[in-house]
């Protein structure tokens, strides 16, 4: 963590073994990091604050061989390295929308018709024990056609290229797991699909997956055939356990009582629509567990709560069924991480010309996003741990400087709950722990006072 912080050396460690063509665009690349991390939120001309370097990140943005993927491989290459254990992989994809209303080449349709931007789609990798992001093991930037595709016949259809084969994409990209480790992908509905399940097959993966078509027809544990719906209410139930649900525009805050069921089954492939992909791996069947989590008795008026989950895990008792639940509950540290990028780095506020040109402004931002979520994520992980053991030195002694404060800071919850109060965290009794927001702005503020002093240490002396 501590070299995460330190942003010169975070920089040479994600960037400093990037092909480009040339060491010196490589040099410039980590310069470029360390500008753009010390103000993430900032333009391009904020960030190198002068025309000479403002100029060199133009150009080197421009090169054929400075690409998205060139920029983002090492990190990911990194992050795929993990060590013995259960690693989940996150995956989602959002819009990077540039709106409606710019002349931009090289970009797709994105939302309504008249937007324009890309897709960006992430498997990011995450600690099954304790949330600890590791990093992004795999992405993949998608540009969809301006023009809407035209029906055509099913026999044409599977020779096109479709939206959805990024899944597989990027989970080949992720690869099977390393030595002693397990990798399971962790996914919402848009990955129900059988290429996505063959795609995962392939590559030793495991898989938690919210079961998109329930009306498909699959073979129960007794050889029966019938809807995923009917064999999941079929199941014998495993327990219970009550959820604390927030209130929201559809529905009051409550105490959610919820019904655990599982059983094993088969998916056999479809009949129609069936990809090249899984044609030529002759797979026609799958076997894997489903676990439902479902709300009984509802309040008047409110729908129940309902997850199924299709997973390649043995379920045989509700410990197993309890460990499906929390690593579908992981799932919303992706959207964490697209909050990161599109607030904390700003990535659809990026005035360059064109998407050649956008795409590896928005390789750099999304390995920079990854810093951001870490600094959130790493006073939740491990609060009570001495924050001398992974915060710098002269960090932890301005932060109490700025703040005005005699008291030494001891622990990483107090360091960060300081640096949210430099960005504007009040830090009342009820306002609960900072995010990731007051933690980013309050960094900003910090590194801008070394900043300064630095430079007046050099001139005093």
């Amino acid at each position: 963590m501590a070299l995460a912080m330190v942003i010169s050396k975070w920089a040479e460690e994600q960037f400093g073994v990037c092909e480009l063509g040339d060491r010196r665009r490589t040099k410039r690349v980590i310069k470029l990091a360390v500008q753009a991390a010390t103000m993430p939120d900032a333009s391009t001309p904020k960030q190198t604050e002068g025309w000479s370097d403002c100029k060199a990140a133009y150009r080197l943005f421009a090169h054929p061989d400075v690409t998205f993927e060139a920029l983002t491989a090492p990190h990911c290459a990194m992050s795929r390295a993990v060590g013995s254990g259960v690693w989940l992989v996150i995956n989602d994809t959002t819009e990077i929308n540039f709106g409606y209303d710019r002349e931009l080449p090289g970009v797709g349709r994105v939302g309504s018709d008249q937007a324009r931007g890309f897709y960006l789609h992430t498997a990011m990798m995450v600690s099954a024990e304790n949330e600890e992001i590791v990093g992004v093991a795999g992405q993949d930037l998608y540009v969809r056609p301006l023009k809407k595709v035209r029906r055509v016949s099913s026999h044409r259809r599977k020779k096109l290229k479709r939206e959805t084969d990024m899944w597989g994409r990027v989970i080949d990209r992720v690869g099977p797991p390393p030595a002693e480790a397990r990798l399971i992908h962790v996914c919402d509905r848009g990955a129900d699909n059988f290429d996505v399940y063959c795609h995962l097959l392939q590559q030793s993966a495991g898989w938690v997956i919210r079961a998109a078509q329930l009306k498909r027809q699959v073979l129960s544990a007794s050889g029966g055939e019938g809807s995923l719906d009917d064999v999941v209410r079929a199941a014998p139930l495993l327990g219970t356990y009550e959820l604390q649900v927030r209130a929201n525009r559809d529905q009051p805050a409550r105490t959610a009582s919820i019904e655990v069921r599982s059983t094993r089954l088969i998916m056999p492939r479809p009949r129609t629509g069936v990809s090249r992909y899984v044609r030529d791996r002759g797979v026609t069947e799958i076997a894997m567990w489903v676990v439902e989590a479902r709300e009984t008795n509802p309040p008047r008026g409110v729908k129940a709560l309902r997850w199924v989950l299709l997973t390649s895990e043995e379920v045989r008792g509700f410990d197993d069924a309890w460990r499906i639940i929390e690593w579908y509950e992981k799932r919303p540290l992706i959207e964490e991480y697209h909050k990161c990028l599109k607030t904390g780095c700003r990535v659809e506020e990026r005035l360059y010309r064109s998407g050649d040109r956008l795409a590896p402004v928005i390789g750099l931002l999304s390995v920079l996003a990854v810093r951001l979520l870490q600094l959130k994520m790493a006073a939740r992980r491990d609060p009570e741990q001495p924050a001398a053991e992974v915060v710098p030195r002269d960090w932890l002694a301005a932060v109490p400087l700025l703040l005005k404060k005699r008291k030494p800071i001891k622990t990483v919850r107090d360091f960060f709950r300081g640096l949210a109060q430099l960005g504007g965290f009040l830090g009342r009794k009820g306002d609960g722990e900072p995010g990731w927001q007051t933690i980013w702005g309050g960094l900003e503020k910090l590194l801008l006072c070394l900043r300064g002093a630095e430079i007046l240490a050099k001139r005093c002396g």
